[in-house]
């Protein structure tokens, strides 16, 4: 589960954030704690916190005095819309680029991925019909 070569705070916040995004851990909900991150990965507690309160920093996790960590509201939609934003730059701004040198406009490029798309679910299909 634990990358090697990245930062274990890191990958500990990103863990959180991918539970928030996909909805296994509600807005408002209780967060895991430090102890049970750090065990369940079996790392220091002490990296677990780091990454935990990236999140707080972050506004995507809420301290509770005694209590423990809470996923604020609005979480999810800040995940979705940060991710989103990578997306983009990681995936997107690279295909424009290169259309705009093969000189493929909009409607290439939709038809481009509107293949691809059928042909993938055409894949999915065969794979589960077998």
């Amino acid at each position: 589960m634990i990358e090697e070569g990245r930062a274990l705070f890191l990958q500990i916040a990103e863990r959180v954030e991918d539970s928030i995004v996909d909805g296994s851990l509600a807005e408002q909900a209780q967060a895991p704690s430090t102890n049970e991150l750090a065990v369940f990965y079996r790392i220091n507690p002490a990296t677990a916190a780091k990454g935990i309160s990236l999140l707080v920093d972050k506004g995507v996790l809420l301290k509770r005095r005694g209590i423990g960590m809470f996923v604020a509201p609005g979480a999810r939609a800040l995940l979705l819309a940060e991710r989103r934003t990578a997306f983009a730059v990681r995936f997107i701004d690279p295909l424009l680029n290169e259309a705009r040198t093969l000189g493929l406009g909009p409607d290439d490029l939709r038809d481009l991925v509107t293949e691809r798309l059928t042909r993938s679910a055409a894949a999915n299909i065969e794979r589960t019909s077998q």
